[in-house]
């Protein structure tokens, strides 16, 4: 297929040729990865650019970026496979090829095993996102051979799903601390204040006044920002809630649940109340763990909502994000003709047609999916309080190629907390502190009735 660079495009390649250290902050259908090989082979052509490692998710590992290689003509470039056992890895490395492709929870293994043989000139990193954490295995191992690339590139749409904290571990890795500080805690020192806090632990950092535009200001020069509404002409996304109506009983049952896990986990630290938020998520889908790993259902209301929307779609492919395994076991038994998302096969056969639901986790689906060709029809069974998560999983059918207005159903069970995930997603400020103050206002409000 012939490329034709799109203006945008054209800019973005340019970046990434005039700037050793580069950040692609492209939103979704942009076309970060054909913008950098483009980039990269006009580098290895003038001869700044050897050898070049990328390290991905583990599906964009396993097939994107040597689709793009395969899919475009001007493209001239052999890409290496750096998966599966540590023989099929090391047998990948040894092979000569312009660009290796190793899945980020590897990078470990990559730095132990060839810090002192290291080969690779140039570093991309796709969905930078995935080191936004600087206490990470997965960072520490990336800080240490960093300095041995002459050329990183950073692409990502969402480099701070959870607030301009996250940004600094994705820029320390681009330009070694030079603009936002070598250590988060001087980063968090100059531009943040002390919020929420249990004792001397604090668990929420505030922007000072005037620190967002400070940021945004000192990474300017190395990192674009651009935005799929300002350049694509997508169809529509039409977000349609479906309102769940819980049993009396189970609505008696949820109360009580909701209550004794705030009053239990009222002083927990900020790493706990994922585990609070995601009970409260399970009962309000049907069905919770128990301490052996089984579940109970409770209620199967939503596998009610779900089968409506299947009939009332008459036939019309579904993409289906479930939360938790037991709504994926308990769809998989209720609902004919399903399919979980397990491999390429899957994705060939989904857009093709010949898939009627597909079953997706929206964390194995995040990135580098493309699921725009079989369908149009999204189905939230359960909601994920990752906003970064739930943009890019919409973004697998709400992208370039797609022709028809995406339908996005959220299943959301009223009274519950599956509301305040949905209020928080909508005004993209998605974080357990938030969800966990949202819960507690609702047990302020039921301790108030009693006493009245």
């Amino acid at each position: 297929m012939k490329f034709k660079a799109h203006n945008y495009q054209r800019y973005a390649i340019n970046h990434v040729i005039n700037n050793e250290k580069a950040g692609l902050f492209l939103d979704m259908g942009l076309g970060k990865t054909i913008s950098t090989l483009t980039a990269i082979q006009e580098l290895i052509f003038l001869g700044y650019v050897t050898k070049v490692l990328v390290v991905a998710p583990k599906r964009v590992a396993e097939d994107t970026w040597s689709t793009e290689v395969e899919k475009w003509d001007h493209i001239n470039l052999k890409v290496s496979k750096i998966l599966g056992d540590a023989k099929k890895r090391i047998r990948a490395i040894n092979e000569e090829a312009d660009i290796y492709v190793i899945n980020r929870e590897n990078v470990v293994w990559l730095v132990d095993h060839y810090r002192n043989n290291w080969i690779w000139d140039t570093l991309v990193i796709d969905e930078l996102s995935s080191f936004k954490s600087s206490s990470s295995k997965r960072f520490r191992a990336m800080k240490k051979i960093r300095k041995n690339f002459k050329r990183i590139i950073g692409l990502t749409g969402t480099p701070t799903p959870n607030g301009l904290l996250d940004l600094w571990p994705q820029l320390y890795i681009i330009d070694g601390g030079e603009r936002l500080g070598t250590t988060i805690t001087g980063y968090r020192e100059r531009y943040f204040t002390p919020g929420q806090r249990n004792q001397n632990i604090i668990y929420e950092w505030k922007l000072k006044e005037g620190s967002e535009e400070a940021i945004h200001k000192k990474i300017s020069d190395i990192c674009i920002s651009m935005k799929s509404e300002d350049y694509l002409d997508l169809p529509k996304q039409i977000n349609n809630i479906i309102k769940i109506e819980l049993p009396d009983s189970i609505k008696k049952q949820y109360k009580q649940f909701e209550k004794e896990l705030v009053l239990e986990e009222e002083n927990i630290i900020a790493s706990s109340k994922a585990v609070l938020c995601n009970k409260l998520l399970q009962l309000a889908n049907g069905a919770i763990y128990k301490d052996d790993g089984s579940f109970k259902e409770y209620h199967n209301e939503k596998i009610k909502a779900l089968e409506e929307i299947i009939d009332i779609s008459n036939g019309k492919p579904i993409l289906v994000f479930y939360n938790f395994k037991s709504d994926l076991e308990r769809i998989k038994s209720s609902i004919k003709n399903c399919k979980e998302l397990k491999d390429q096969k899957d994705i060939k056969l989904w857009n093709e047609g010949k898939i009627p639901v597909l079953l997706v986790h929206p964390a194995s689906a995040g990135h580098g999916l493309n699921l725009q060709y079989g369908g149009n029809i999204i189905v939230w069974f359960g909601l994920t309080w990752s906003l970064e998560l739930y943009q890019q999983a919409n973004a697998r059918l709400h992208r370039q190629g797609q022709t028809n207005s995406v339908i996005v159903h959220h299943l959301v069970s009223s009274n519950t907390v599956d509301e305040d995930v949905l209020k928080a997603l909508e005004n993209k400020e998605v974080n357990q502190n938030l969800l966990l103050e949202a819960v507690k206002a609702r047990i302020k409000e039921f301790k108030a009735n009693e006493k009245s």
